[in-house]
């Protein structure tokens, strides 16, 4: 959706050859096995929602095997209902030495068994690896399933599927604000794209920017006071920082003869990278440029043509890389320029985004012009299918915890 909605803003997609280094991520990891047999879970749908949502988080974390018996660690422990609640008690043992890794008792709602089941997991990850895990992430996307593009959110697993937008037009380019609670998007409520947040916490929307013209890419900061976002009130589409309590607005780009799109913000909030085709050959690669403003840099090298980047948590940024006629998930690293493609099976995976463990990126795959949403791990595992049910579903954004 991010690559179209490029389109839409008049850029045009080739590329000038320089020579970043280019390899392809294999999988030569090897998984940590872990018995799950010594956890008893008890007869009642909430127990049994809890286990296979634990085992299904586990594996899909990438670090485990979960197997019935044998495994380097083990979990112990007892699930079950006891009136409207649900209890989980449970230690994590390394086998080798009959070490604890880890000992604690949980309590949550019986409906509420699926989000109880995620923490375990993500408990487990870091406890076992030191890494975080990615089972209580959320991840907002868009789907057509009304027959109108509409946000919607999921579980990191890609459960819990509820739609939050009900405008009955638009909604699209969907961004996390770094408290987790917020979103921003572009929204046609109004028949023009406007800038809109949406307050998890409040159940509240209001309208960030709805200047003459274009108003899209919305990325707030990662202190939460500035947003980055497109518009064309001056007739092209630049990119502009606006203060989220003064309303003052900084344009950082001064392309007459191009257009931005799809901002994205370093780690540190010192930087922006995004989209242009101000190489003057009319297709998109990607620019980094100070939130001062200055010259930008260009960072993308390989591939006809980069959009729709993501700067992770971990330094590097990830877009949608056209090569060949289709179009693969690139990492690169922004100091050097140096490029990972990952593995393609044949399919247009577009907009990427990082999840917040660093090693996972949530895609949308389209393949004979249907998209689904896809888990892909940087280090092994194969693509793996989140989005459920008809329709369509586009542009997914993790969430930052």
């Amino acid at each position: 959706m991010k690559t179209c909605l490029f389109l839409c803003i008049c850029i045009l997609l080739t590329a000038s050859p320089t020579h970043a280094q280019v390899r392809v991520v294999k999988s030569t990891d090897s998984k940590i096995t872990i018995d799950l047999s010594g956890l008893r879970a008890a007869g009642d749908p909430a127990s049994q929602t809890f286990f296979k949502t634990l085992e299904k988080d586990l594996r899909l974390s990438g670090w485990f095997d979960p197997v019935r018996g044998g495994g380097a660690i083990r979990v112990n422990g007892t699930v079950s209902s006891s009136g409207s609640n649900l209890n989980a008690g449970y230690q994590v043992v390394r086998l080798n030495n009959q070490t604890v890794i880890l000992s604690k008792n949980y309590g949550m709602p019986a409906g509420q068994a699926r989000a109880l089941a995620h923490r375990m997991a993500d408990d487990i990850v870091e406890a076992v690896t030191g890494h975080k895990g990615i089972a209580s992430m959320r991840i907002v996307l868009v789907g057509n399933r009304t027959g109108k593009k509409e946000l919607y959110l999921c579980d990191g697993d890609g459960g819990g599927l509820r739609q939050l937008t009900g405008e009955g037009r638009i909604a699209i380019g969907p961004n996390w604000g770094p408290d987790g609670n917020s979103i921003v998007y572009t929204s046609y409520m109004r028949d023009f794209p406007d800038i809109c947040r949406i307050d998890l916490s409040r159940n509240r929307r209001e309208t960030l920017a709805s200047y003459g013209g274009l108003n899209t890419g919305a990325a707030i900061s990662p202190d939460g006071k500035d947003i980055a976002l497109i518009l064309s009130k001056d007739g092209n589409p630049e990119l502009y920082i606006k203060n989220l309590r003064s309303g003052k607005l900084t344009r950082l780009t001064n392309s007459p003869r191009a257009a931005e799109a799809s901002p994205s913000w370093s780690p540190d909030g010192r930087q922006l990278v995004y989209a242009s085709d101000q190489n003057g050959i009319g297709r998109p690669q990607l620019y980094i440029i100070s939130r001062e403003g200055g010259t930008p840099k260009r960072i993308s090298s390989r591939g006809t043509e980069n959009v729709a980047p993501d700067w992770g948590s971990n330094g590097l940024i990830a877009c949608s890389s056209r090569n060949g006629g289709q179009y693969v998930i690139a990492v690169i690293q922004p100091s050097s320029g140096q490029t990972t493609y990952l593995v393609s099976d044949g399919a247009n995976y577009e907009d990427p985004s990082w999840a917040p463990d660093g090693r996972h990126i949530v895609a949308a795959r389209s393949v004979n012009y249907q998209s689904s949403i896809y888990l892909l791990d940087t280090v092994s595992d194969r693509p793996v299918a989140l989005s459920q049910g008809s329709g369509g579903w586009y542009s997914p954004a993790c969430s930052p915890q």
